[in-house]
């Protein structure tokens, strides 16, 4: 239950204080105007965090009882090892700017990431994590495991119809707003991108 309030936690501050800090520049004021060592400092927050978060998630399945129903570690070894390539070759594309939010900053990248694993999938940080999580649930044979990854995958999933209006759980003609393309529109990056308009973290 501690997984559930952590995760739930970090999906609102992350993303809505995020805003914030676009709009009123305050991290960069931190850092006396330098935006990109404040980006640096807030991917190191947010990477401690999610260790955090893991260690979390962790102590909640030793303290819950194993299930031989649910503990098969073949897959649970593919999964974790399938959810690390996704997550870490995807920082690897993005760089650590493009991977922690550096386009709030004004950090923006030339072009969009085609390569792997962006080719596979246009989320492979959101679904490489929670197929991590069903891993580790699957090697310690605990339930609550299974429980959590399904509620990881769903907030990951309404993140994403923020960020995409894709919401992969409801069928394609629930209605959903696309907040991501009025939101770029403001910030004049959309298209061809307007880079003396872009307000600075």
């Amino acid at each position: 239950m501690s997984k559930l309030v952590d995760q739930t936690a970090g999906l609102i501050d992350f993303d809505q204080k995020s805003l914030y800090q676009y709009h009123h520049k305050t991290l960069t004021k931190l850092f006396n105007g330098n935006s990109r060592l404040a980006c640096y400092a807030l991917a190191a927050t947010i990477f401690l965090l999610g260790l955090f978060r893991d260690a979390l998630y962790e102590r909640a399945l030793r303290h819950q009882p194993i299930n031989p129903t649910f503990h098969h570690p073949l897959p649970a070894y593919a999964l974790i090892l399938a959810g690390n390539v996704l997550v870490l070759s995807s920082t690897y594309a993005l760089g650590i700017t493009g991977t922690y939010l550096g386009d709030y900053f004004g950090i923006l990248m030339d072009a969009p990431v085609t390569s792997f694993p962006f080719n596979l999938t246009g989320a492979p940080m959101y679904y490489g994590s929670a197929m991590s999580f069903l891993g580790t649930a699957l090697l310690y044979g605990r339930p609550a495991g299974i429980f959590l990854s399904a509620e990881v995958l769903l907030l990951y999933s309404i993140a994403l119809s923020f960020e995409e209006c894709v919401f992969m759980l409801l069928p394609p003609s629930f209605p959903c707003v696309d907040f991501s393309t009025a939101f770029l529109e403001n910030r004049n990056i959309r298209g061809k991108r307007d880079e003396t308009n872009v307000a600075f973290m």
